[in-house]
């Protein structure tokens, strides 16, 4: 247990981040902040009353200031606007840029130790800002995206194939996107691999429907964008992080050189225990594989010069 982590953001993705984060009594002090004066008070106010029921102590904290922050171990930032029907992650850019950097900046005069989730889209941009931002190290600045992106993936799996999600063992790489890469190369079921008991063409629709799970749910709500799955993706993070669990993970982490990739953030196999990043594990892929996930880290690079 830590003694107090944060979440910035008090809208879908952060309330119910914050909500997650102290039902598993994963710190003491679980702080909320918001720029909406009321929000994150009322929201972390009905949290706390929850306790008695769920049968957490951990004390829920909503504010408009930095300052009930201090000294925070852990920050996970969700601020940010939505995607709206038809708009791409990468839509969000310059909007989203200009949220996380003020941001970052308030975390590290309030927090100079903390380590940081990110969770904002487009979400490899939005580490390399806060990275930028920071000045921390590549260990204490990640992003949740293959996590998610992975549990969608293996969501879709297990509902083809007729089995329990338990036993889809998966790993999806590469930036947050269109451009991400399911390794069907180490997609297995209980040891299996995925193909002798699914044919391609099927595998294929569900990679495509992986990447556009995204916007699968946007289309639905129409004036918002997925929250349940995220939040639970962040908080496996955090969980893995605060207990030190060494759980292997795909991330999107800072590159230097791994994979043949350096300079940009993007989704990799990441070791996380309570020092945030502790390793990066490079595995062996498909030439396919490859080439795709240079592909995804290009398109990282391109969308980061839109934030000037």
């Amino acid at each position: 247990m830590m003694d107090k982590i944060a979440v910035v953001g008090a809208g879908h993705v952060g309330a119910t981040t914050a909500q997650r984060l102290v039902e598993k009594n994963l710190a003491r002090s679980v702080v909320m902040i918001d720029v909406l004066e009321g929000i994150p008070q009322g929201k972390a106010l009905d949290q706390w009353q929850a306790g008695p029921i769920e049968g957490f102590d951990g004390r829920m904290v909503g504010t408009n200031s930095y300052a009930e922050a201090a000294g925070a171990e852990l920050f996970v930032v969700t601020a940010g606007i939505a995607r709206k029907p038809g708009m791409s992650r990468d839509d969000l850019v310059k909007t989203n840029a200009g949220i996380v950097r003020s941001v970052a900046q308030e975390i590290k005069q309030a927090a100079p130790k903390a380590v940081v989730v990110v969770v904002s889209n487009p979400l490899d941009v939005m580490c390399a800002v806060t990275k930028q931002a920071t000045g921390f190290p590549r260990e204490r600045v990640m992003g949740m995206a293959g996590v998610l992106d992975t549990a969608r993936y293996r969501t879709f799996l297990a509902d083809a194939i007729g089995v329990s999600v338990e036993d889809i063992q998966a790993m999806v790489l590469g930036g947050h996107g269109d451009t991400m890469v399911p390794l069907i190369s180490y997609t297995t079921v209980s040891g299996i691999p995925v193909t002798q008991l699914i044919d391609r063409a099927t595998l294929d629709k569900i990679v495509e429907r992986t990447r556009g799970g995204g916007a699968e749910i946007v289309g639905h709500l129409k004036t918002g964008s997925a929250y349940y799955a995220p939040s639970a993706a962040a908080v496996q993070m955090v969980e893995a992080i605060v207990l030190d669990k060494k759980r292997l993970l795909p991330c999107a982490a800072w590159l230097d050189g791994e994979y043949g990739i350096k300079g940009v953030f993007c989704g990799v196999p990441c070791l996380l225990g309570r020092g945030g990043l502790e390793r990066i594990v490079e595995i062996e892929l498909t030439a396919d594989e490859q080439a795709a996930l240079e592909k995804s880290a290009e398109a990282v690079r391109s969308t980061m010069a839109a934030t000037g």
